[in-house]
């Protein structure tokens, strides 16, 4: 089983001020340093015990990739330690090891030996990996001539050919269509019923929610937070919108919800209800009932546009629902302070069966990473119950009508 423990790990890089101090350091004997070392990953603990899935998240140069590349082995670190237990499949550059003019059959048989493979083993499994990257007579022409989507199907069908006790992933899944992408992910999650241990970066909050136990948040070189992955992606959205004058906070609700409030400030959210049909508060609905959700909101400052929106979430985070107030063409301008606002937003319940919840957000524009005045998750928390229309499976209630003909058969009639 696939086990890997993290500790105290930290990549340094030498920073020269010149190329000539590089070169005086090297050849002048007991010459001081001339270099400063600078770190791009420091004090880095985890533990992913096996089986576990874990997502990491940040920004473009959080350390993301160099720690999956010291993970694999294909950076040292500067210090820690890195302990693994199991058979690692790693998927990290677009085509890495790559060679563009031998075939795709050629590179898939290399790049298995790397894995650890037996050219005879990889050869058994080849027609797999044919069938899988479904990338036809492709396969023995040069990789030169391969689109960046054919080289991700060809490595991520080597790469899985057999189930690694771990298996770490880096952003190359989004590259290519989206039909692969789906494929891909759903060899991830049968790998990961079977047992497999997995480590993988991306920007897909749905991905992360949906494969990982938690998740790990780096900023700035360092491990900002590991949680829930919910809890996790709601506070990095937060520290993606602008930061100037904001604050961002979290806090438990009663129910064990992290709840995740950022903005500047300038408008809030004063409360937020279900109401049914004859305006009371309830915190179940009913499959099919009109239900209208009411958000009031305080003017703090004088603000030149302002855009409410909110986002339906089921228990694991995943977006069921969301609409805001600009893409109704409904945005309010010039706003006073002292002002308050009651958004109605009026809808049958078209949800299934299950818990959900509600974010909000108040933003100048289409998304709250323009001018956050508000950004709040777990702004009301509801339930769905189904006591009026069909048993049906699944997260969404369509109302299908059902009309059946039956045609009567032409009976030709046998002789005697």
């Amino acid at each position: 089983m696939g086990h890997i423990r993290v500790t105290d790990l930290g990549k340094a890089y030498k920073q020269y001020p010149t190329r000539w101090s590089r070169l005086a350091e090297w050849l002048i004997p007991f010459s001081p340093m001339r270099h400063r070392q600078h770190w791009v990953l420091q004090d880095v603990n985890f533990e992913i015990a096996p089986g576990e899935a874990v997502g990491i998240v940040g920004v473009n140069g959080a350390g993301k990739s160099t720690l999956l590349k010291m993970i694999t082995g294909t950076t040292q670190p500067t210090c820690g330690r890195i302990q693994l237990e199991g058979r690692v499949a790693a998927l990290l550059e677009l085509g890495m090891g790559f060679h563009p003019d031998f075939t795709g059959r050629q590179n898939a048989v290399m790049a298995g030996q790397l894995l650890g493979m037996q050219v005879e083993e990889i050869e058994a499994l080849m027609p797999d990996i044919e069938r899988f990257a479904e990338i036809g007579e492709a396969i023995d022409h040069p990789v030169r001539t391969y689109s960046s989507g054919m080289q991700m199907r060809l490595a991520f069908s080597v790469a899985t050919a057999r189930r690694p006790d771990i298996l770490i992933v880096d952003e190359a899944l989004s590259v290519g269509d989206a039909y692969f992408q789906h494929k891909s992910f759903d060899r991830i999650r049968s790998f990961r019923k079977a047992g497999t241990t997995l480590l993988i970066v991306s920007h897909d909050r749905s991905a992360i929610q949906s494969i990982c136990d938690s998740a790990i948040l780096l900023e700035g070189g360092r491990m900002a937070m590991h949680d829930k992955p919910e809890a996790v992606m709601d506070y990095y959205n937060a520290l993606l919108a602008e930061r100037e004058g904001q604050t961002v906070r979290q806090e438990t609700l009663a129910g064990g919800q992290v709840q995740t409030v950022s903005g500047t400030g300038e408008a809030g959210i004063l409360s937020v209800r279900l109401l049914d049909e004859r305006e009371r508060s309830i915190e179940a609905a009913e499959v099919g009932q009109p239900v209208v959700l009411e958000v009031q909101v305080e003017i703090r400052q004088d603000i030149e546009r302002l855009v409410l929106g909110f986002m339906i979430k089921d228990r694991l985070g995943q977006a069921m629902y969301g609409i805001n107030t600009h893409r109704q063409n409904q945005a309010l301008e010039d706003l006073h302070a002292g002002e308050r606002i009651t958004y109605r937003f009026a809808f049958i319940m078209g949800l299934g069966k299950g818990n959900y919840s509600v974010a909000l957000s108040l933003s100048r524009l289409d998304s709250h990473l323009d001018r956050n005045f508000e950004w709040r998750d777990y702004g009301l928390v509801f339930h769905i119950i189904n006591n009026r229309q069909e048993d049906f499976v699944g997260y969404s209630w369509l109302g299908a009508k059902t009309s059946i003909t039956r045609h009567a058969e032409n009976l030709v009639e046998r002789a005697p």
